[in-house]
């Protein structure tokens, strides 16, 4: 029996849309366009498309033997400010400008995110101080303490009832310039994804099993960071980034640079609705033609 044949379309239905121009025009992301630019034009390296997925499962396997051996071995392989120093030296030859960019405004992002709750909740806690603007202010620790940070407010929020303040405070939310060392030589370009990977591998040899878990499981928090924000104000826009990531599922056995990437986007998203709030208006600041 033959197969049915349908009509074809007309060729004026016919397309051949670009997946990154649809992604550079969707209007529910809430970037600035300049920055959503740059987060696509790091995911269209050559080192994304052929280089990631080995590093990947380069990563995975590596992690998985480190944690096996830790187990039998459960010490320090290396100081915190070796890993610092190894990964600040990896980052200034190895990955390109744009993606040190993203990473060291991540720090900050995280940190808005964090004073905003302590300044609009009764939380008993100074704000937090961690705002890198440098390539080199992210060593003296500055990986472990940003996890830190996000148990410390919520431990200071065990006692505390949350309901939306009267007045919101939206202060602190700002951007500082920010410095990759763009004019340093690099011998290569790296995405930020595939530097992840790589760099999650001394990040494993210097932290302790139960520093590395506790690491790992912070961004199972997201979502309670997602609640929080809604209840603060009143908008549940913050809800739809939710993933289910329920804080009482303890498994460190995750794809760790993924789920930093996607934690990376989720604040982003949650600091740029609440510039919305603040501004009434998404902040587009910037016009871009996208190539």
């Amino acid at each position: 029996m033959r197969a049915p044949e349908f009509p074809r379309p007309p060729e004026y239905v016919r397309s051949d849309p670009s997946m990154w121009e649809a992604i550079f025009a969707d209007p529910s992301i809430p970037l600035d366009r300049a920055l959503t630019k740059q987060i696509i034009d790091d995911q269209r390296r050559l080192s994304r498309r052929f280089l990631y997925p080995i590093a990947r499962v380069l990563s995975r396997l590596l992690i998985g033997i480190v944690m096996v051996i830790k187990r039998v071995v459960p010490r320090r392989w290396m100081s915190l400010g070796t890993m610092d120093r190894l990964c600040i030296w990896f980052l200034r030859r190895f990955v390109s400008p744009d993606a040190v960019e993203l990473l060291i405004r991540h720090f900050v992002v995280e940190t808005n995110l964090v004073n905003f709750i302590i300044h609009n909740t009764p939380a008993e806690m100074e704000p937090v101080t961690l705002r890198p603007t440098s390539l080199r202010e992210l060593g003296d620790n500055a990986v472990v303490e940003h996890d830190v940070n996000v148990y410390d407010v919520l431990i200071a929020l065990e006692h505390v009832r949350l309901e939306r303040p009267e007045v919101i405070n939206f202060g602190d939310l700002g951007i500082p310039p920010l410095d990759a060392e763009r004019r340093l030589p690099r011998l290569l370009k790296l995405d930020i994804q595939t530097a992840l990977c790589l760099m999650n591998i001394p990040f494993a040899m210097a932290l302790t099993l139960e520093e590395f878990r506790r690491a790992v499981h912070s961004m199972r928090f997201d979502d309670s960071f997602m609640e929080i924000l809604a209840l603060i104000t009143g908008d549940d826009t913050f809800k739809h980034w939710k993933m289910g990531g329920l804080s009482l599922w303890m498994d460190s056995n995750v794809d760790v640079p993924q789920q930093v990437y996607r934690h990376a986007l989720v604040c982003e998203y949650a600091h740029a609705h609440l510039l919305k709030l603040a501004q009434g208006e998404y902040p587009r600041y910037t016009e871009v033609e996208f190539d």
